[in-house]
């Protein structure tokens, strides 16, 4: 599933199309999204891992899921889920989730929450977190609605840094290390940005996918945690359990 810096620089890679008029609708999606032909794109949102095409009085939400994709400027063999045709190009949408909203985006999404905009709240988030009951923090990350944008390499890859065991409580946490928790998340995430617009993302990776503690020398344990039960990479030694 891409993470939030994925979709942000899928924003960036198609800001060709603000402005311009959709001049071709067509995909395998059971939604009618033929009102969206000759309406003009104002503007192109992200909001975590939801790329938000801003028509005006509408906007069409796009999620990746686990397994979508997305050309530009070119197709695949296979019809999209949404395609657009500009006179300037194509934007062609694959296993994707589609939603159409009407509702002004600022009722809709807590800007707050999303860790790579200007109005992340770092306060409000451990607020959040500190409302949370009986919650591992392999969750906590996860929840779309305290850390929009996040996402499994991200989770595992702070916890490593942080030195916290994925099954940790968040309410366990000292508050200075639920603190160092919110403010690698946002680190992680920028840097996740940078190393994916040079191509050199996996080449950082100390935790996620691995088999080797860097610390310790020791096998890393794998595991499908928590209630979202996606992969935990963690170290037993180095990473502190706090129950």
């Amino acid at each position: 599933m891409p993470e939030g810096p994925s979709i942000l620089l899928l924003k960036e890679a198609t800001k060709q199309f603000v402005g311009k008029k959709v001049l071709t609708v067509s995909g395998n999606s059971k939604m009618d999204l033929s009102f969206i032909k000759n309406k003009t794109i104002i503007d192109i949102k992200t909001w975590g891992k939801q790329y938000l095409i801003c028509f005006k009085n509408v906007t069409i939400r796009i999620h990746l899921l686990m397994f979508g994709s997305y050309t530009i400027n070119t197709s695949k063999e296979f019809k999209p889920r949404l395609h657009l045709q500009f006179k300037n190009g194509e934007l062609n949408f694959y296993n994707c989730s589609i939603k159409i909203i009407e509702e002004e985006l600022d009722e809709v999404y807590d800007w707050n929450a999303d860790v790579m905009s200007d109005l992340w709240d770092s306060k409000k988030a451990e607020k959040k977190l500190l409302s949370t009951e009986n919650t591992m923090v392999c969750d906590a990350l996860l929840d779309q609605n305290i850390f929009s944008g996040v996402g499994n390499i991200i989770k595992n890859e702070v916890l490593f840094r942080i030195k916290v065991h994925p099954e940790s409580i968040v309410t366990k946490l000292p508050v200075k290390k639920l603190r160092e928790m919110i403010k690698e998340a946002v680190k992680y995430s920028f840097e996740f940005l940078e190393w994916k617009r040079k191509y050199v993302l996996r080449e950082h990776w100390l935790a996620h996918s691995k088999k080797i503690c860097p610390r310790d020398n020791i096998s890393f344990s794998k595991g499908y945690l928590g209630k979202t039960h996606r992969r935990s990479f963690y170290c037993n030694k180095c990473q502190v359990l706090y129950k």
